[in-house]
């Protein structure tokens, strides 16, 4: 899927740039502090990560934007399974729903 492998490469860069953090705990810390620009939800999304975290960044009115598989985001960024990213930065958030557009917008 192209859509999904350029969301991964955008990932991947904002990874190395910094200003994409990973993980419940961490994505849920930046999205109190107010830092996320978007947050990438993996299709596998498990009851844990989509109770802490994409309830909280639909009550903040933080986009969402729906991901691959936790095992590919996590493959891509060196990681186990990733269920959720934060993006911190603005224009990598918008890019990412650019090159998200066309999947289905994500329900809290």
């Amino acid at each position: 899927d192209p859509r999904a492998e350029r969301l991964l490469r955008l990932l991947g860069l904002g990874i190395r740039a910094r200003q994409v953090v990973i993980g419940v705990d961490q994505v849920r810390a930046a999205l109190q502090a107010g830092t996320v620009a978007c947050v990438v939800v993996a299709a596998d999304v498990s009851p844990r990560a989509q109770e802490k975290v994409v309830r909280l960044a639909a009550g903040r009115g933080v986009p969402l934007l729906p991901g691959p598989s936790a095992e590919a985001i996590g493959a891509r960024l060196g990681r186990p399974g990733v269920m959720v990213a934060g993006v911190l930065d603005r224009a990598l958030a918008h890019g990412l729903a650019e090159a998200s557009r066309g999947g289905a917008p994500m329900e809290a």
